[in-house]
């Protein structure tokens, strides 16, 4: 599976004519070489030139890893001092053959500390974005990947469904977030969570990206859960929104809104169609109601190995939908200092329309 990868990004680099990537330690890496390395004081950076063999810069405490690599690697590890680290840089340029090539980087990734070694190894080489061909190689997700996936949301309903049944009134936010986290490790998640989970309370849930607080819970709260879990380096992303006790009859009403949005979103996506027609679905069923001020973001994000990747579901986007691509629909309603509301499903294309992986209930259920 990995040499398939390894050859069509060969191919990716071809048609958008990139003679080399620096790819360091982050989702892109560990797709195609099979390795996980942590970002760190110490750099790591693999250089993608064809025809010769991939080349890994790395320090010597990591060498037991390439190992384990896929594909035949050229590995030039260094020692302690970071003096030394420079030569084997060079090394690594040289037997790349990178010195005065176009060479892609992920412009979310390449920190400074490993561009400036790049830089001083190979003095001529131009520095451009390689984010179309990176895009291109792991935005179709394959069965193993979109199973993997699966499972991490089964992992986080899972999860869910065992904290929501300790939920009290009087719990602070930060408390709630706390059991979520531990029935996460519990019902099988890896470790690295997609992301800190939100529990946002109140006014709180009136922020999309609130972190929790101490904020004790209260009777007519809205109460939003957006949280995920990770299975063999793939996540998955949901959110819930529940009543704290009796909720006023507005809060009812715009969930009630974000409910048939979510919906209408889920059932807009299919092969060959634009990202952007899947906001335009959920964007016309909460803009009819007179809310259309308050859905204050795009209507989701691509999922996979990371928590946001392409493809990006705002209006604008015209890139077409193909079998495989898997995101997110969660619309929301965020009335400023009173609550929000946000409901949101993991999907993925099929050849011929799109499946919810996540099956909770999306009607405001009432806690405490």
């Amino acid at each position: 599976m990995t040499i398939h990868r390894l050859n069509r990004l060969y191919e990716l680099m071809k048609v958008h004519q990139l003679e080399a990537l620096a790819i360091n330690p982050g989702p892109t890496l560990s797709y195609l070489t099979g390795l996980g390395f942590h970002l760190m004081e110490r750099p790591v950076v693999l250089l993608v030139a064809p025809p010769a063999d991939p080349v890994l810069i790395l320090p010597r405490l990591e060498m037991a890893k390439t190992s384990q690599a896929r594909f035949s690697v050229q590995a030039f590890p260094y020692g302690d001092n970071p003096e030394s680290w420079l030569e084997a840089f060079r090394l690594g340029v040289k037997a790349a053959g990178l010195d005065g090539k176009t060479v892609g980087v992920e412009p979310t990734r390449l920190r400074f500390l490993e561009l400036q070694f790049l830089r001083d190894a190979a003095p001529r080489t131009r520095w451009v974005g390689g984010e179309d061909v990176l895009s291109a190689l792991r935005i179709q997700k394959d069965e193993q990947e979109v199973n993997a996936m699966r499972i991490a949301v089964e992992i986080a309903q899972k999860a869910l469904l065992e904290t929501i049944q300790k939920v009290r009134i009087g719990m602070t936010e930060r408390e709630v977030a706390g059991e979520l986290t531990l029935q996460l490790l519990r019902a099988g998640s890896d470790g690295e969570f997609p992301f800190a989970p939100i529990v946002a309370s109140g006014p709180n849930s009136a922020n999309p990206h609130a972190s929790p607080t101490d904020r004790k819970l209260q009777p007519g709260d809205l109460l939003v859960i957006d949280w995920g879990a990770t299975h063999a380096g793939y996540i998955s992303d949901l959110t819930r929104t529940f009543a704290v006790g009796d909720v006023q009859e507005e809060f009812q009403r715009i969930a009630a809104i974000v409910e048939r949005a979510n919906e209408a979103g889920r059932m807009a996506g299919m092969p060959g169609i634009p990202a952007g027609l899947v906001d335009a679905a959920s964007r016309a069923v909460i803009e009819s109601t007179g809310y259309g001020e308050f859905f204050i973001h795009r209507t989701g994000h691509g999922i996979g190995m990371e928590g946001h990747e392409p493809p990006y579901i705002f209006g604008e986007n015209s890139l077409i939908l193909a079998e495989g691509m898997a995101y997110t629909v969660e619309p929301g309603i965020y009335l400023p200092d009173r609550g929000g509301v946000r409901i949101e499903d993991n999907m993925v294309i099929t050849a011929n329309g799109s499946e919810t992986l996540s099956s909770l209930p999306r009607q405001l259920l009432t806690i405490g």
